[in-house]
């Protein structure tokens, strides 16, 4: 499926601040209010229904035969034509 960016941010962060952000966006997801997010000149503000979908991936990646970078995706999707809920799967847990 082709992909528009809307948006996109990457940096070296401390634990601490990326724990501060993830903080504001469950604060904002919480309060049900709109998320914006900017740097720079650039912004863009989502406004995610009350159910959507939560997805969360670990990979490992990098070259055949040295696959070293890890990475931990969290993701929010739905449709923004319609206010249907997102799919189920069995019960995230994070420890």
């Amino acid at each position: 499926m082709p992909e528009e960016v809307l948006f996109k941010s990457e940096s070296d962060q401390s634990r601490e601040e990326i724990a501060s952000y993830l903080r504001k966006v469950a604060d904002t997801l919480d309060s049900g209010n709109a998320i914006t997010l900017k740097a720079g000149s650039e912004s863009v503000t989502l406004n995610p229904p009350a159910r959507p979908t939560f997805e969360v991936k670990a990979e490992r990646e990098g070259p055949a035969g040295n696959m070293t970078e890890r990475s931990i995706e969290f993701e929010l999707e739905w449709d923004e034509n319609d206010g249907e809920e997102g799919g189920g799967s069995d019960q995230l847990e994070i420890e």
